[in-house]
């Protein structure tokens, strides 16, 4: 079954979002005559299964159709967002794992191009699991990330760093690169329960490590309007963090796991389908919001 999101369908009689808020017309930005520097996004939740990787993946893919050049850094030891686009993980020579370990290594050559214009991935395999544990030791620790992408910083626009489902070592260094943190929140209880914790350790990583790191925004997701659990799930949200909700919600449907077996995101796979139209617009109005150039 599917749950299509809420679209506004005209001037006269302006759609609202589930928490009763008029759906603004989130325009076609205007193209880039030059790229860079990046905007730094960690796609975070600690809870898995949220939509994390789905989102990642949908909303690199619909900034790039405006023109961003949008690089995916896979973040999580499953490595679940550079199957997603068609990588053969255990064929690699490197992954985001050496990068962080061995500073000998270029992460240009370790950039993944994928099949869609203007998007590139930085994968991971299980190799990452170890980094962990390998970074322990280091000096300045959670500032290894920021140190690996540094290089081509000037070369995006967007960075989308898909975070593992944890709070651990890794997910800090992704907050700690970040100028902004998008969460990817499932319509549903046990879901909303982590939320607080995850923005405590936010604001943690702010006052300690980058102080330029800001929530830029809570995407509900797997949403289903006929369900009243998920209709209070998103009352509460809204009650709790307002505006910081995004308007676009992504509704429950099975063609995300079809575009996933297909290696491909959606916007490719079913352009026309409610679920690709969603993710065009979570990327007019991540632009629209200044969160994304």
């Amino acid at each position: 079954m599917t749950s299509e999101p809420l679209f506004a369908t005209s001037q006269d009689t302006p759609d609202l979002d589930p928490v009763g808020r008029v759906i603004p017309n989130f325009p076609a930005p205007s193209r880039l005559s030059s790229h860079g520097p990046a905007r730094i996004i960690a796609m975070c939740n600690q809870k898995g299964g949220v939509g994390k990787t789905t989102t990642t993946i949908n909303l690199a893919a619909g900034l790039a159709e405006l023109g961003r050049r949008v690089l995916i850094v896979d973040f999580d030891p499953q490595g679940a967002a550079s199957v997603g686009l068609g990588v053969a993980t255990h064929e690699l020579d490197a992954t985001v794992y050496n990068l962080l370990v061995d500073r000998s290594w270029p992460v240009e050559e370790v950039i993944v191009p994928t099949e869609v214009p203007g998007l590139d991935i930085l994968p991971a395999n299980i190799d990452l699991s170890a980094a962990e544990v390998q970074l322990v030791g280091e000096v300045a620790r959670e500032s290894v990330l920021t140190r690996v992408l540094r290089p081509v910083m000037d070369i995006y626009d967007v960075i989308l760093i898909d975070c593992q489902p944890s709070l651990g070592l890794l997910t800090v260094n992704a907050l700690t690169a970040a100028d902004g943190v998008l969460i990817p929140l499932e319509c549903e209880f046990f879901a909303l329960r982590g939320v607080a914790l995850l923005v405590e350790t936010i604001e943690k990583v702010r006052d300690r490590l980058n102080p330029r790191l800001e929530v830029d925004g809570i995407i509900a997701t797997m949403f289903d309007a006929r369900t009243l659990h998920a209709r209070e799930v998103i009352a509460r949200v809204y009650e709790a963090f307002g505006d910081t909700l995004m308007h676009t919600v992504i509704g429950r449907t099975v063609k995300f796991p079809d575009a996933s077996v297909a290696a491909e995101p959606i916007t490719t796979y079913a352009p026309g389908h409610s679920g690709a139209q969603a993710y065009r617009q979570l990327a007019r109005e991540l632009i629209a919001r200044g969160d994304a150039a």
